[in-house]
């Protein structure tokens, strides 16, 4: 964990206290199964308790699918805070499902055109690399999970179904048929009621997921009868993989079928998780325990959209912020709406940090609702930054072009021991630095000329700096700042560091400027003042 190692006994009585959300979501399990707080457990057969993802393979994964297993894992977590009792995390495919529409970022769409409406798992993969489609993108969903290290375990709804794993439940629904019909039908547009079949057909002549009314013929013996795309009626089998689930039965009787005892889902799924509930009521089942987290928005305040191709990808956050930084934005705040954007990934970066260097000196309490608890699973590495991320966007947003050995150059002035080696975490984030400087400081920056009294001020702090001896810390230069702002004839001591800003580093915003100026260099900062005061004529 850290040199506050926490003995197992006092995490828990914190836990079973703290108000951080994990905690608070894992004692909902215990509340669940009341023995499971003494170890013991009362889940039927001393199962396992189960937590569950879901995935839809019809697009490739995506940055809510990392957001819906990290949490999940989280609570997992949580709950092995407050019990012994074991438990496992499914990372489920919902492979068998009928492709709809064709997705924008695949190639070769012609190919999966021509197979709309069968399963996922029985479409060429248009990639050319698998059997399907859904082997393509649940090899990417595995390799996606495994890259973050998760513990969980793959199931394949194809496989499910056509290895007969479902079939009991399956034969479950057709007993339940009507009470299933309750339930939905009222929720359903009158013109949708006539059509909807909680059953939905495999047809034996073109292979597709059929959305078709469903006779129930033999409920123990799984047959049902409908009407084909031809027109013929056809009886066959429900089981083996010959029909699917409506999904939000599907969702029910998986519930059910595996013993699902938690499971989250998106804010624009309430009304689904309310209706399988119902569903899983009905065949017998109980629900499983969650919440539902907010959706994430885009600078505009606008939904992200797959299909608008306005979100952020994993891919690129990891472009430019580590991947604690993206847990730590995924840990906040979970049922409140967050913008996800280019922009918030420096405040994320620094926020992390923030909190990982006060969590050793926290006391138990604090340390369990400190956010890098649940990110690292109380395992929190010890090592600390000697500056902020902000400060190394601003250091390389005045270089301009610069590699990392340039950025070590000036680092090694301002703390004379760091070294990539010592720091492999800092020379990790040099690098997004000078990656996310390129791509949206640089093109922002615009040095305007200092104006009334900013000439006098600027001059006055290239003479202060012009005399301090070799030795000066960060907090000499800013004190010395700190004085020309209090004196200098500025209405606020805001409207100087705005100037310095702008002036110097040609932002709005900028770092503690006793910092910048160590970090850069007296004689680098005098430069930049003195090209600035060249400006002002």
């Amino acid at each position: 964990m850290t040199d506050t190692d926490l003995r197992p006994e006092s995490l828990r009585t914190a836990a079973l206290d703290s108000k951080a959300w994990p905690f608070e979501e894992a004692r909902k399990l215990l509340k669940r199964y009341p023995a499971a707080a003494n170890g013991a457990g009362d889940k039927p057969g001393g199962a396992p308790i189960l937590f569950e993802t879901g995935y839809g393979p019809s697009g490739l994964p995506h940055i809510g699918t990392f957001n819906e297993v990290l949490r999940t894992t989280m609570v997992r977590n949580a709950f092995h805070a407050l019990s012994d009792q074991p438990t496992r995390l499914i990372a489920f495919s919902d492979d068998m499902d009928g492709l709809r529409k064709v997705p924008d970022n695949v190639p070769n769409g012609d190919i999966l055109r021509e197979h709309l409406g069968k399963p996922l798992t029985r479409i060429p993969d248009p990639f050319g690399k698998f059997d399907s489609f859904a082997a393509h993108n649940n090899a990417m969903l595995r390799q996606f999970l495994d890259r973050f290290g998760f513990d969980y375990e793959f199931a394949s709804s194809t496989e499910y179904y056509e290895g007969g794993r479902f079939d009991d439940a399956i034969r479950g629904v057709l007993r339940a048929y009507q009470g299933i019909l309750d339930v939905m039908l009222p929720t359903l547009r009158a013109e949708r009621r006539g059509t909807y079949s909680p059953v939905l057909p495999v047809s034996p002549t073109s292979g597709i997921v059929l959305q078709v009314p469903v006779e129930v013929v033999d409920a123990d013996a799984g047959t049902i009868a409908f009407v084909d795309e031809t027109g013929e009626r056809v009886v066959q089998s429900a089981l083996g993989g010959l029909s699917k689930l409506q999904w939000k039965v599907d969702w029910a009787m998986r519930w059910v079928a595996l013993g699902v005892d938690y499971e989250m889902a998106g804010k624009d799924l309430i009304d689904s998780v309310t209706q399988s509930s119902k569903i899983a009521r009905v065949l017998g089942g109980r629900p499983p325990e969650g919440f539902n987290y907010e959706m994430f928005l885009d600078e505009k305040g606008e939904k992200i959209s797959k299909s608008k191709g306005n979100g952020l990808s994993l891919e690129q956050w990891l472009t430019y912020g580590p991947e604690e930084s993206l847990a730590f934005f995924a840990y906040r705040e979970p049922k409140k709406a967050k913008a996800l954007h280019f922009g918030v990934i420096p405040r994320a970066v620094d926020d992390y940090w923030q909190f990982r260097g006060n969590y050793p000196t926290q006391d138990v309490k604090q340390q369990l609702g400190n956010p890098v608890h649940h990110i690292h699973d109380g395992k929190v590495p010890a090592a600390t930054l000697p500056v902020t991320f902000g400060l190394l966007l601003n250091l390389v947003g005045v270089m301009g072009e610069a590699s990392k050995e340039q950025v070590w150059g000036y680092l090694r002035n301002y703390v004379p021991d760091a070294t990539p080696e010592r720091d492999p975490e800092l020379d990790r984030l040099i690098g997004y630095a000078l990656a996310y400087a390129r791509d949206f400081v640089a093109p922002t920056l615009h040095r305007r000329a200092p104006e009334g009294v900013e000439v006098a001020a600027l001059q006055r702090l290239d003479a202060d700096l012009a005399a301090l001896p070799a030795d000066a810390s960060a907090e000499d230069i800013q004190n010395i700042v700190y004085e020309i702002g209090k004196t200098g004839g500025f209405e606020q001591l805001r409207d100087w560091f705005k100037a310095l800003y702008e002036t110097l580093l040609g932002s709005e915003q900028g770092p503690r400027m006793g910092s910048f100026i160590a970090l850069y260099g007296v004689a680098n900062t005098r430069v930049l003042i003195g090209e600035a005061l060249a400006k002002a004529g």
